[in-house]
């Protein structure tokens, strides 16, 4: 009978034996010989093993895109990762006030389905691969989880139970989603063991369309819209047309448009993805990024047309010859100025945004709702923004007294007032922002209350209308300047071509004469 030291010496021998021959092994033999003998290993293990094994990778389609089946499978763990496992991740949920326990890497837990025995394990390899840009290597993580199984539970485990495990998994996944807002990241940080290609934080925005300071019948129409847009995936399938929608909110700065994203988003339930153009690359980035974004989730570009140089790529013939004053050409060239900064960080071109959001790469994944936002409609290029892309332009408008009514009830909860009449008027008569109206009718102190805060709305609109009419005064005068300039300048072209069409034929006239006078001398002679 061997005592305990003659065991510890007998294993310490055996470990120290076999990792010279691992390390020998490694070493000395060629990478292309290991790989046969490691496949022909692995056959062996297979003949004589009694158990089956099923790998989930994270992500599909070799890296690009994450699984749903591997998230299907993480929740459906998580109710036994708790009671099970050894080592658990403890992930923040909403407000940080309870904990979301989930395996660690390199765990295992056990599940019974009809009195069978399965185990899970939750792995993470770490790969290498060469940089295409700069020869470099760069290291990452690839996550999978494997379901091990005796052989003869083959036929229920493939058959009954990952349909079970995944079928329960996403409706764990619907009950406890907390709806997110994600912002992309540079390339540069896309790391497996930080937040990849989008970082998010919780989205917990209050608009609504009850409190959105908007025209009834317009807010009533887009409510519909995106009913029968969210009830639609059948008839979208019906009519062989992708489940994604498109929306253009354009109108002045202030209008509401960032206002009715995030009632959009709170009246389907669904993520924002705030696309942020000038720090994606190139258009193959852009690809990955898209494909990295999941269903029920609205895709958002706010100000498309400062994004990037995507504006005015395709110019009529007549707007070409049309000519500008100065003071429009300065500030077209500041504005290119500004547009060539963001062009030396991404070369994002047009037509990789609209294959990405309307072509064969954009069928990748359903239920997607794509917002553009701009304060400029008529600078965005027509490809962009026709029906089948932007399906739904949406105006945001200046505040007018339907939506001034909504605006009182939010911050002054009254429906009523003698100055209604008065407010109506000037409303339609003035262009002003119902963000301009909301932070008038907020009261500034506690001793403000409702009729101090519309007397005060009525004197800044009356404020607002007389800016207004000197401003379009001063318009129309420089308009006429700016008029009166280009017939100067016209008079002087024309008066130019005239003179010198005039010194041209007085210089054809003097060579004539003396032609003739050199050849009446050459005939004397």
């Amino acid at each position: 009978m061997l005592d305990t030291a003659a065991i510890w010496g007998i294993t310490g021998t055996t470990v120290t034996s076999f990792m010279f021959i691992w390390a020998i092994y490694s070493q000395y033999v060629p990478r292309h010989l290991r790989s046969y003998i490691e496949k022909y290993a692995y056959k062996m293990i297979g003949w004589v093993s009694l158990y089956v094994h099923i790998k989930f990778n994270e992500y599909t389609d070799e890296g690009l895109k994450r699984s749903e089946n591997y998230d299907a499978i993480r929740n459906y763990l998580s109710t036994n990762s708790a009671a099970r496992a050894l080592r658990l991740k403890a992930d923040e949920s909403k407000n940080s006030k309870a904990l979301v326990l989930s395996m660690d890497d390199h765990e295992e837990v056990e599940d019974v389905f009809d009195g069978v025995k399965v185990k899970w394990y939750s792995n993470v390899k770490a790969i290498q691969t060469e940089s295409s840009g700069y020869g470099r290597s760069s290291s990452g993580e690839r996550r999978f989880f494997t379901l091990t199984f005796h052989r003869r539970h083959r036929g229920m485990i493939i058959e009954s139970y990952i349909t079970h495990v995944l079928r329960e998994g996403r409706e764990i996944g619907l009950r406890n989603r907390e709806r997110k807002l994600f912002t992309n990241n540079s390339s540069s940080e896309w790391y497996a063991w930080r937040s990849g290609k989008w970082s998010n934080v919780p989205f917990h925005h209050p608009a609504t369309f009850e409190t959105l300071a908007m025209d009834p019948e317009k807010k009533e129409g887009v409510k519909k819209d995106l009913v029968r847009f969210s009830k639609g995936k059948d008839y979208y399938k019906k009519v062989g047309k992708l489940w994604k929608r498109g929306y253009l909110l354009f109108g002045p700065p202030g209008t509401g448009k960032s206002t009715m994203i995030s009632a959009i988003a709170n009246f389907l339930e669904y993520d924002v993805y705030d696309l942020e153009l000038t720090t994606v690359k190139d258009n193959s980035e852009l690809k990955k990024l898209l494909l990295d974004t999941k269903g029920k989730s609205i895709i958002v570009i706010e100000d498309i047309d400062c994004s990037l140089d995507l504006t005015g790529q395709r110019k009529s013939k007549k707007e070409e010859d049309e000519e500008e004053d100065e003071d429009e050409k300065k500030k077209e060239e500041e504005e290119k100025k500004k547009k060539m900064e963001g062009e030396r960080q991404s070369k994002v071109t047009l037509s990789g945004l609209l294959n990405s959001i309307d072509g064969l790469w954009s069928a990748c994944s359903d239920e997607k709702i794509i917002i553009f936002t701009t304060n400029f409609v008529d600078k965005l290029d027509p490809a962009l923004i026709r029906r089948g892309r932007m399906d739904n332009h949406i105006e945001m408008s200046y505040c007018r007294f339907e939506a001034f009514k909504v605006l009182a009830k939010n911050y002054l909860e009254i429906e009523t007032h003698e100055l209604y009449g008065e407010i109506e008027r000037l409303l339609e008569e003035t262009d002003v922002s119902p963000a301009d109206v909301a932070e008038t009718l907020m009261p500034k102190s506690d001793e403000e209350d409702a009729d101090v805060c519309i007397k005060r709305l009525v004197k800044t609109v009356e404020e607002e209308k007389e800016k207004a009419k000197k401003l379009a005064e001063e318009e129309e005068k420089s308009k006429a300047e700016r008029e009166e300039r280009r017939r100067k300048k016209k008079e002087e072209a024309e008066e130019k071509k005239k003179k010198k069409k005039k010194e041209e034929k007085d210089k054809k006239v003097k060579g004539s004469e003396e032609n003739s006078d050199l050849h009446e001398s050459n005939g004397t002679n």
